[in-house]
């Protein structure tokens, strides 16, 4: 039997990529609701296990110290709240899992708790939290701070703040309500506890208001591909999102990762890796290119480098852009640089053709014909690179309706994808077991801490 892959879906609360608002099939109404209700029934019609939607605290200044670029070309901005999003695709959706991106760096664990289990129980289970630390000097200076912190300080943070929101979601008991309308007693008092959490960043007393989730925790999602990130996602993520310029390193990140488990004494195969596909089809592969290359040619130069200058936080024009790309220490996602590094290196681009190849870049070599696409995902699987795909779509709708329409019937011929959903919560999509209470000690660090 073939191995059934996990399917999510990437997409913005806002314009798609770089030049995806120019494409003559994107829907240009992303305020409005009706726009995020399409896009949900599409992705629940087709399987998917889950909707997730990255998130940034700020107008991109990368490029040039302004938001000017990030304005004109429509890189990185505008952004809706994603939990708002999220709420109207849940009303009408009854299995798509759904993810928001938030901030370890910017949220306390107060509010995190409350929001994502509320968000559990008004979906029924379907609630993810894709962590980050931000990766933005923007963001923390809209939160009062001149500049990020450096990465091992946000880790150091992030590490308390899952602490922290865990034990308020464990704070009560799964059966600490009674509402006994006879005796007048509406909980179990000695079922529920407070946290006392106090940490060198965050501290919260609790008990959380809100009762323990459907999942217990929400599913959890990273993308950490720094050393610090790799080990931190290792411990706390359920689902590891990634990005790889080329099949060899997806494999060698997928080992990496599981191994990293194991060390944490974690069953890997309770953690599912998803690289990035950005699919482009057609009924050939001859179509599919000429697709692409029609794609590419919406992106100005500009547009795409004001997107790269935001993903790696650093101002690209500080630099000769006829010249390589340099090495760079500091970047904001490590996962897109390296990437990005991977290719340019390989191709022997100069900054500026690297921003615009970046702007219409497409992750993990999936354009092409139905049959073409099908067969590099069963090779991404079959050599160990992946336990699934994030689809991420050039424009919105009509990528995903496309690869709904013509990938995902060849996948389902093949039994790479299933037919019909067979559980209710996103950790029953993607054979996750539900946490039990306490369960965050097996995945904290608690070195010299306890």
């Amino acid at each position: 039997m073939p191995q059934t892959m996990h399917l999510a879906a990437f997409m913005n609360a806002g314009p798609m990529g770089t030049s995806g608002w120019r494409h003559p099939d994107a829907d240009p109404a992303f305020l409005s609701p009706s726009y995020y209700r399409h896009v949900a029934r599409l992705l629940e019609s087709a399987c998917f296990d889950l909707a997730f939607i990255p998130d940034a605290l700020a107008v991109p200044r990368s490029l040039g110290g302004s938001f000017r670029p990030a304005v004109e070309w429509g890189s990185g901005t505008p952004r809706l709240d994603p939990m708002g999003v999220l709420g109207v695709m849940a009303g009408v959706t009854e299995h798509l899992g759904l993810a928001a991106t938030l901030s370890t760096g910017y949220h306390e664990p107060w509010h995190l708790a409350r929001t994502l289990a509320t968000f559990d129980h008004l979906s029924e289970g379907r609630a993810g939290w894709n962590i980050v630390t931000s990766f933005q000097d923007a963001e923390a200076q809209n939160f009062g701070s001149p500049r990020l912190p450096p990465r091992e300080a946000r880790y150091a943070r992030a590490e308390e703040v899952l602490q922290a929101t865990a034990q308020l979601w464990d704070s009560w008991q799964d059966d600490a309500l009674i509402q006994d309308r006879t005796s007048g007693i509406f909980g179990d008092a000695d079922k529920v506890r407070a946290v006392n959490y106090s940490g060198q960043h965050v501290s919260t007393q609790g008990p959380l208001s809100v009762p323990r989730s459907p999942q217990g925790y929400p599913l959890l999602i990273q993308a950490g591909a720094s050393p610090s990130g790799r080990d931190f996602a290792a411990r706390w993520a359920d689902v590891i999102f990634c990005s790889h310029a080329s099949l060899a390193s997806a494999i060698d990140f997928y080992r990496d990762i599981k191994q990293r488990v194991a060390r944490h004494g974690r069953d890997p195969a309770q953690v599912r890796i998803l690289p990035a596909a950005t699919v482009v089809v057609a009924e050939t592969d001859a179509e599919a290119q000429a697709k692409h290359r029609a794609f590419a040619e919406l992106v100005h130069p500009l547009a795409g480098l004001s997107r790269l200058a935001y993903h790696v936080n650093v101002d690209l024009t500080q630099y000769d852009l006829d010249a390589p790309l340099p090495d760079l220490e500091e970047v904001g996602v490590q996962g897109h640089y390296e990437e990005v590094l991977e290719f340019a290196r390989r191709e022997n681009l100069s900054i500026r053709e690297t921003g615009r190849w970046y702007g219409a870049r497409t992750e993990g070599d999936m354009v092409g014909s139905p049959q073409t696409i099908a067969d590099n995902m069963a090779l991404w699987l079959e050599k160990g690179a992946a336990d699934g795909f994030m689809i991420q779509a050039t424009h919105l709708p009509g990528a995903f309706e496309e690869f709904i329409q013509l990938v995902v019937p060849e996948l389902q011929r093949r039994g790479l994808h299933k037919t019909e959903y067979h559980g209710t919560t996103a950790r029953e999509h993607f054979g996750l077991a539900r946490p039990g209470r306490d369960a965050w000690r097996q995945r904290a660090d608690l070195r010299g801490k306890q």
